[in-house]
């Protein structure tokens, strides 16, 4: 078996950019069979008619059921001539593994599959849920996992999703749940014409602006218990309009709410509805999609994983819900979930990298907390 840093970097020379695989599900198996894992690649097909590869791999039958979560896919790499080393090689240089990927996130991959390969457990099971559609649309990936997971009678009883969650140092973070994300459209409609004969067209960008004015004054609520106070962030305003003498007829605009459990979807849409109302401006608002907000309660798992990251780093993580959304959002519904990994300064940029330091203390921290759990539960 590979050590880390060499399985890292074997993940890294895969150019998996989102929804594509390039064998890397057929890599991971390879690796993980002689293990003593039960592998099922999992592919689905999204509406693209793009097959996306997903994986889940079990070792061991008896419960309780450990699993890590992740994704293997990244986000595109810009113009390559900007990386300093090319990002697919995995070179290793001043310390660090260079590539994308390597913080968001198949350092955490690697390094859970190093830690399961040196620990040895008899009173349990350990899973992985990797898949190949997270910093896409997700909605072929870890969804349609957990979808099968059930209909086969697969049961998890705790998950870790690796994502990069410390900020200043490794493991000064642990994710116990994430704000709810909502994103709309306001559209407004006029009446086209000329600038010069305003009286003959109606523009519907003063209204538009009146109607932003009003979302963008509300505040939503002022926090809730272990969540930060929700926030609604204009994106865009959009007319399409190439003329410097044509009023519009029609200006759209893009918000997004990330919220707290002050809120469901529902109950939010149904606010922002009321404030809008009070304008009393003919507009059409339209839910393009949303995630609900989720925390993790106390768990003795947790406190496994924040001893853990005390003995190996001497930090005491924060327990926090700060930040975007994950594939945690689909896996709470079936499991207690956390989140923890990797420094997230360098995740989607130029350059993406990994101190080797980091990513060998990643995995005693992942081992240290397999011998915790499943000392803990036997």
């Amino acid at each position: 078996m590979m050590n880390t840093l060499q399985l890292c970097q074997h993940l890294i020379q895969f150019p998996s950019v989102t929804p594509q695989d390039k064998g890397i599900m057929d890599f991971l198996v390879s690796i993980l069979e002689p293990m003593g894992f039960k592998c099922h690649l999992l592919p689905f097909t999204d509406d693209n008619n793009q097959v996306i590869q997903n994986l889940y791999a079990r070792k061991g039958t008896a419960s309780p059921n450990l699993c890590f979560a992740g994704h293997v896919d990244v986000v595109p790499t810009g113009p390559e001539t900007s990386w300093t080393h090319p990002p697919f090689q995995g070179n290793i240089h001043s310390q660090y593994l260079w590539g994308r990927g390597t913080v968001d996130m198949k350092g955490s991959i690697a390094a859970f599959i190093s830690a399961t390969a040196s620990t040895t457990i008899t009173n349990g099971s350990i899973s992985l849920m990797i898949t190949g559609d997270e910093e896409g649309p997700g909605t072929h990936g870890t969804k349609k996992i957990i979808e099968w997971l059930e209909k086969n009678n697969e049961t998890i009883d705790f998950c870790i999703v690796g994502e990069p969650t410390s900020e200043a140092k490794l493991g000064d973070i642990i994710k116990i749940g994430r704000r709810g994300s909502l994103n709309a459209a306001l559209t407004v409609n006029g009446t086209q014409g000329h600038v010069a004969y305003p009286h003959k067209a109606d523009n519907p960008i003063p209204k538009m602006l009146k109607l932003l004015t009003a979302l963008d004054t509300t505040i939503l609520d002022k926090g809730y218990p272990n969540f930060q106070p929700s926030n609604l962030e204009i994106t865009s305003i959009d007319v399409g309009n190439q003329a410097s003498n044509v009023i519009p007829q029609t200006v759209t605009a893009r918000f997004n709410c990330r919220f707290n459990p002050t809120y469901t979807t529902q109950s939010l849409e149904d606010h922002l509805r009321t404030t809008l109302d009070t304008i009393n401006i003919d507009c059409t608002l339209t839910i393009i999609g949303s995630s609900e907000p989720f925390l993790t309660k106390t768990h003795a798992a947790t406190n496994h994983l924040t001893q853990a990251i005390r003995e190996i780093t001497g930090i005491i993580p924060e327990l926090s819900t700060s930040g975007g959304t994950s594939d945690a959002r689909y896996i709470h519904k079936i499991a207690p979930v956390v989140e923890c990994g990797l420094k997230n300064d360098l995740a989607h940029k130029v350059d993406e990298r990994v101190s080797i330091h980091d990513l060998t203390a990643l995995t005693k921290i992942y081992q240290r907390f397999i011998q915790l759990y499943f000392n803990a539960t036997s």
